[in-house]
């Protein structure tokens, strides 16, 4: 898991070809316009969720509706047992896998923290989204919250190329 929060290439959207990839942005703008207003910092988020969630062989609408349950897209969001920002990550992740210096408060290091964690949660239940829900969120065997960000996901965040 270390590795996989190391790399620090820049975010870049993967898609077959630049009007797809503008397609995506657009639609995917639009929809969080209201929870973040300023054009460009939407944008470089987005562009960041893509290739954080590409990176980590996620669905970016997956991790988006994730961030929404989560943080409702509070970049300083801290919960009452103290996960941090976007993807509300826990700090002992950073002891675990990150080093010292790494502000879970940062944009591509929450994002990458969060996708890597997920990811590595879907390896352990061998692809059982559910599963792995509950493990991102410390609620396994409960329902409600993977039922949440599912719900989330096929709602608001759902896209077909």
């Amino acid at each position: 898991m270390q590795k996989s929060i190391s790399d620090a290439a820049a975010p870049e959207l993967f898609f077959a070809d630049e009007i797809e990839a503008k397609k995506w942005l657009d639609i995917m703008s639009e929809r969080l316009k209201k929870r973040i207003p300023d054009q460009a910092m939407r944008e470089d988020f987005l562009r960041t969720v893509h290739y954080e969630a590409t990176r980590a062989g996620l669905d970016p609408q997956l991790v988006l509706a994730l961030i929404q349950v989560e943080s409702g897209f509070k970049k300083y969001a801290v919960s009452s047992v103290g996960a941090r920002g976007f993807m509300q990550v826990m700090p002992f992740w950073v002891s675990a896998i990150g080093t010292p210096e790494h502000d879970l408060f940062h944009l591509r290091l929450n994002l990458r923290y969060g996708c890597t964690i997920l990811r590595h949660y879907l390896d352990i239940e061998h692809g059982d989204l559910y599963r792995a829900l509950g493990r991102y969120n410390g609620s396994l065997g409960q329902p409600q919250y993977p039922n949440s960000v599912v719900v989330t996901w096929r709602r608001y965040w759902s896209y077909r190329q």
